[in-house]
């Protein structure tokens, strides 16, 4: 069974840490704490924290600069989690995830590309990558 990576900035990586290290020092945790442990096992077993190559492809941790069909102005966005992405306070940028709709359409393409998605509410929304640069922190 592979698993798969899940991106995040280094500092939420480090704040992830610090909370494991605090958990696991209790003695006799109770269900919730095991609990979150847990999770945080989980989330750590499976976090990436490095910056990207700057090659244009699509993936999480990259910052977008796209224009959706319709639109003036082009949308600039991070790809990734952003329960995970928000514990950075340092990022300043919307933050996409890549199991949406739209992250889910983008994810694998390149600068030029153009691709469609469906909304939940079923509309079809054609995306335009201007460019996909490592996202390195802040705006």
């Amino acid at each position: 069974m592979t698993t798969e990576s899940v991106w995040m900035p280094p500092r939420a990586l480090a704040l992830l840490i610090e909370e494991l290290a605090v958990l696991a020092s209790r003695p006799n945790p109770d269900a919730v704490t095991a609990e979150r442990i847990r999770e945080l096992r989980k989330t750590l077993s499976q976090a990436e924290a490095s910056i990207k190559p700057d090659d244009g492809l699509v993936e999480p941790g990259m910052r977008i600069t796209a224009m959706l069909s319709g639109d003036t102005r082009a949308t600039v966005f991070l790809l990734g989690e952003r329960e995970l992405v928000s514990l950075d306070p340092a990022v300043e940028v919307d933050v996409y995830s890549p199991s949406s709709p739209m992250g889910q359409a983008i994810i694998g393409s390149h600068v030029g590309d153009t691709v469609a998605y469906t909304t939940p509410s079923d509309v079809s929304i054609r995306i335009e990558i201007l460019a996909a640069v490592p996202y390195t922190g802040g705006r």
